[in-house]
């Protein structure tokens, strides 16, 4: 008997910010396999993110791109959002991955400054909404689309890279809900908040690593794969979920 391939995210077309690597990445890929046509995004990470492009799987031929665009550039959006609408029409799935931090102690105020403020600011926050905002009309004409932000348990235990990076992470999961009723009931938007995860920015914090594993009741960190699954699951089979934060960090938050 010939198997039947059941796809869950055909016809779905996906915008994945910051998808060059780590968690965008994966989502990417897990989205992909799923028979969605990906959208890879970066502002610096060229050649990481055409190798994502070129590894995307194409089972049942989709129509998977790269744009080059800086989250953190309103006018760089508004370009991304029109040839995005030009190639396919709409946008079923928005993921708001991009990020970007500098590690700071909470402690030392002075070295947190206004510039690097201002650009955890523009890229975590204000970028995730001017996305939202200018694929609004692609994501109507989807019908059922859904957005993921992808935020972080530092918006919960403010504890993170620093100071800015947790507010931000929190007005995401905020904005999140306040989304979700503004734009019900044909858009869907839900946050996705990961504990620390095995990516490669972080493969020579031995000693931190196995702090953080010995803090958390699953005992090992989050994966990439971890993130993506909970993406998928939002997107594909919980359909009367809106306005919620997902936490992906294996007990972390429980102390």
């Amino acid at each position: 008997m010939e198997r039947i391939l059941v796809l869950a995210l055909f016809n779905e077309v996906v915008l994945v910010t910051g998808s060059s690597r780590g968690i965008g990445k994966a989502i990417a890929m897990r989205l992909a396999q799923e028979g969605a046509s990906i959208i890879i995004n970066a502002s610096k990470s060229i050649k990481e993110a055409e190798k994502v492009l070129s590894e995307l799987p194409t089972i049942d031929g989709q129509k998977h791109c790269f744009i080059k665009s800086d989250i953190g550039e309103p006018g760089q959006i508004s370009q991304m959002m029109k040839r995005i609408n030009k190639q396919y029409g709409y946008l079923s799935i928005l993921v708001n991955n991009a990020g970007t931090t500098h590690f700071i102690k909470h402690s030392e105020l002075k070295k947190l400054t206004t510039v690097l403020f201002d650009k955890i600011y523009k890229v975590h926050l204000r970028g995730s909404f001017v996305c939202i905002q200018q694929a609004l009309p692609m994501m109507k004409k989807a019908g059922n689309a859904n957005i993921i932000n992808i935020a972080s348990i530092a918006a919960i235990t403010a504890i993170g890279s620093n100071i800015a990076y947790c507010a931000m992470k929190a007005g995401l999961v905020n904005m999140t809900m306040s989304l979700a009723r503004a734009l019900a009931p044909n858009i869907r938007v839900n946050a996705v908040s990961p504990a620390l995860t095995e990516t490669e920015l972080i493969k020579d914090w031995i000693e931190y690593k196995e702090e953080q594993i010995s803090k958390t009741p699953l005992r090992r960190l989050a994966t990439c794969e971890d993130v993506a699954n909970a993406v998928f699951a939002l997107v594909s089979s919980l359909p009367y979920v809106t306005g919620q934060n997902i936490v992906v960090d294996g007990g972390r938050v429980l102390g």
